[in-house]
């Protein structure tokens, strides 16, 4: 072998190595090498970079008699007792540390050190040092956080520190116990360093992208995380990034589906330190109130990261960092998503809670499970040993150091962190449930309490006191019969659409957005369109701490509108998704904030202002307005044109012609782009009339409930005459057939969106057997009325 052969066995650059290369130089690096040799072709910044191999590893182990003394460390070591994990790990690190890099692969790392600088034009450049393991990365361990990373290490000193700094972290405890877990051994992996040039990020922002959603595995959006500086901040859960939705199907047709922007609280950052590494910092209150990246960043890395996920054939963990000197957008790394991608099989899986009790506590939940145990709080990582298996985690937050104990609690919950912060990554990979972000966990809970952890309700995580009785029901969705009859969903809150969507569905029968007024936007429409105008400045400054990110409050509702619809209408894409126009009541407006000063005391608001009336109405149009303007958005901008429009309790003909008129001149015009729009058929004379509004609408849905109360002249909230209310009733039974069969004749839609079908047996088989065209129910509804309808058919 010469000279030259022996150092290429050593180092390697990037563009010598390709994803085949996984046992040379790791995961980490084998796929920057893919993505440097394939990628860059394609439009995607990648820094340039090279690697020591694991054969660097092997002869640095041996030249130090270290390969031999590993072998008699791990003789004595007991991966069930927290002390050996420690002790087994402080030994083995302090072996590499202690050793040193023979002269003939320091010279080689020297070298091509020296290369990397001049093509960047510096003469000691910044670079990362990148821990790269050849167990690491791939689809069913990502080993994600597990070794170390150095970052900003600049100059020929510290990039020999860090290389041994690197090849030590092999045996952190963290990693020595994930390794335990996944089944790997512990002296058959080696250890790659990657040098790459650093992109300049502190200057600018950075983040992770995750190629799905990573509460549910929802493979149809990309999932982008930013924060200014380097964002290490982000993993460390000190804040809680920028969050950016983008849709896929709708962007690869050119649309700019930016469905959810939220914006995080970045009030710390990394920035470079003078002596190398990094330092902490405040970020300015103007920038903390600023979107970390443009809309155009924002699609750009969207577009980049479904290149990449393309070229892999699975979902993605990807690192990007936007360098502030040059304003360019990199990406750094990208790894296998190893949560939700390697999962096989097609079940659904339905918790409920079976208690009406109060949460103690609550936070962002990580996952979809319920954990019940003793509290036990652990203030920093040197008393873990304390920890017992079962018990709860609860800490202010975690870093990889605290992965021993978190495989073994049977929930965490932190003070701080979001859904990207240390705790969350690990503990969804882990399958345990976790809530983050609680703000007080350290507080409130006391250890030896008895308490369960509540991950069931989409991102609000639920912690109670004591031992809540709860089921779970698995169904194998594969033994789920198809029906002619649609099955569709009622569905208000946009957190819980993604997992919603896997239920088996031909679209959304009922969007409802009262959910969405009520926990999103939370301001009445109309006090946010007459800001200016408002006399109180109590109610201005409330309005003001809900709206900091708008300069113009109207844009608030249109945006968190808009937001919650496309959330809701992306889950389900390409089908149907029919939205109902706002249907809260004069008593239920009010409760919103500014609501007093626009809403009228009325006697039984359930027959009031309400509905079509309303959005006629010449003071509420400007509110409608609004309303148009969010839907067109959705629509027109983010490209989700499976939404259709419900316009709720419209009285009569005329009505409903000048609400299509008021849509239209709003840039909702019936037929356009083909945008469908339906009504409501909930009063008498929508059933009287039907023929005349069928001739205006594009189908009806059938409101079973106010339909019930109207026709039988009751009030359904009036608990002395409840029992009167029954959608089986023979009035109620002949109007809806006669909506159906007018619906049939004219080749119009025709639903009906209530509980009964679920809880009725023969109220289903009578909506069959009128050949009604969609049934729509609540999710934990679905299954069960599948089955009950597919005993009719039989």
């Amino acid at each position: 072998m010469t000279k030259k052969q022996k150092f290429q066995k050593y180092i390697l650059w990037f563009k010598q190595v390709s994803s085949k290369d996984v046992n040379l130089v790791g995961g980490k690096n084998a796929s920057l090498g893919e993505m440097f040799s394939r990628l860059t072709k394609k439009g995607i910044n990648i820094p340039d970079g090279f690697a020591l191999t694991a054969e660097a590893y092997w002869y640095y182990l041996k030249a130090n008699g270290i390969d031999k003394k590993l072998k008699e460390i791990f003789k004595k070591f007991n991966p069930e007792d927290i002390k050996s994990l420690e002790e087994t790990g402080r030994k083995a690190r302090q072996l590499i540390l202690n050793g040193e890099i023979p002269c003939d692969l320091e010279k080689q790392v020297l070298i091509n050190y020296r290369k990397l600088s001049k093509k960047y034009g510096d003469k000691n450049i910044s670079i990362a040092a990148r821990s790269s393991a050849t167990a690491e990365d791939l689809p069913s361990a990502s080993f994600a956080g597990q070794h170390e990373t150095f970052l900003n290490v600049r100059g020929e000193k510290q990039l020999l520190q860090a290389v041994k700094k690197c090849m030590a972290s092999l045996f952190t405890n963290r990693v020595i116990a994930y390794r335990e877990e996944k089944g790997f051994s512990h002296l058959k992996i080696a250890l790659s360093v990657g040098i790459q040039k650093m992109v300049r990020s502190d200057l600018a922002c950075s983040g992770i992208i995750f190629t799905l959603d990573t509460e549910t595995g929802f493979q149809d959006v990309v999932l982008i995380n930013s924060t200014w500086g380097i964002g290490e901040m982000i993993v460390k859960g000190k804040i809680t990034p920028d969050q950016f939705y983008v849709f896929k199907p709708t962007l690869k047709k050119g649309f700019n589906s930016i469905i959810v922007k939220n914006l995080g609280r970045k009030n710390r950052k990394y920035v470079y330190s003078k002596k190398g590494g990094l330092k902490e910092t405040n970020v300015s209150v103007q920038k903390q109130l600023k979107f970390s990246l443009t809309d155009k960043e924002i699609i750009k890395l969207a577009e980049w990261s479904c290149l990449i996920e393309e070229h892999y054939k699975r979902p993605q963990d990807i690192e990007w960092a936007k360098d502030g000197k040059t304003g360019e957008l990199f990406i750094v790394q990208s790894r296998p998503e190893t949560v939700h991608a390697p999962k096989t099989g097609n079940f659904y899986e339905e918790y409920k809670v079976e208690s009406k009790k109060k949460p103690i506590l609550t936070g962002i939940a990580v996952g979809s499970k319920i954990g019940i145990g003793k509290v036990r709080k652990i203030a920093d990582v040197s008393k873990i040993s304390q920890f017992q298996k079962g018990e709860v985690l609860v800490t202010k937050m975690t870093d990889p150091d605290w992965v021993p104990i978190m495989r073994l609690a049977s929930a965490i919950v932190t003070d701080e962190g979001g859904k990207t912060a240390h705790a969350a990554i690990v503990s969804r990979e882990l399958g345990v449930p976790c809530i983050v972000g609680s703000g007080n966990a350290t507080k409130v809970l006391k250890t030896g309490k008895i308490v369960t952890v509540d991950c069931t309700q989409g991102l609000n995580g639920r912690v109670f006191a004591g031992k809540i009785p709860f089921k779970v029901k698995r169904y194998n969705l594969k033994k789920i019969p198809k029906l002619k009859t649609k099955i569709m969903i009622n569905i208000g809150a946009p957190d819980i659409a993604f997992r919603t969507s896997f239920l088996p569905n031909d679209g959304v029968g009922l969007a409802r957005l009262e959910f969405i007024l009520a926990e999103k936007i939370r301001i009445h429409p109309l006090a946010l369109y007459h800001y200016n105008k408002l006399k109180s400045q109590s109610l201005k400054r409330k309005i003001d701490k809900i709206t900091v990110e708008h300069k113009d409050k109207k844009e608030h509702f249109v945006k968190e509108m808009a937001e919650g619809i496309a959330q809701i209408a992306a889950a389900f894409y390409p089908k149907p998704v029919i939205v109902r126009l706002s249907d809260l009541k004069t008593n239920e407006y009010e409760t919103l904030i500014g609501g007093e000063l626009f809403e009228p005391k009325e006697e039984n608001p359930m027959l009031g202002w309400r509905g079509a009336s309303r959005y006629c109405d010449k003071d509420f149009q400007p509110a409608f307005e609004m309303e148009c303007k969010a839907l067109k958005r959705a629509r027109q901008v983010f490209g989700l044109k499976n939404i259709w429009i419900m316009v709720p309790f419209c009285r009569t003909v005329k009505e409903g012609k000048k609400v299509l008129d008021l849509m239209a001149k709003y840039g909702l015009k019936k037929g356009k782009d083909g945008l469908k729009v339906i009504v409501m058929c909930e009063i008498p004379s929508n059933v009287v009339l039907v023929d005349e509004f069928l001739e205006i609408f594009d189908g009806m849905s059938i409101g079973s409930n106010d339909l019930t109360q109207l026709a039988l002249g009751m009030d359904r909230d009036n608990s002395q005459i409840a029992y009167i209310s029954d959608e089986r009733d023979k009035t109620v039974k002949k109007m809806i057939s006669k909506v159906i069969r007018a619906c049939n004749a004219k080749n119009k839609y025709c639903g009906i969106c209530g509980e009964a079908a679920s809880t009725f047996t023969d109220f289903a088989e009578f909506l069959v057997k009128n050949n009604i065209h969609s049934i729509s129910l609540s999710p934990d509804a679905v299954i069960k009325t599948i089955k009950i309808i597919s005993k009719i058919k039989k």
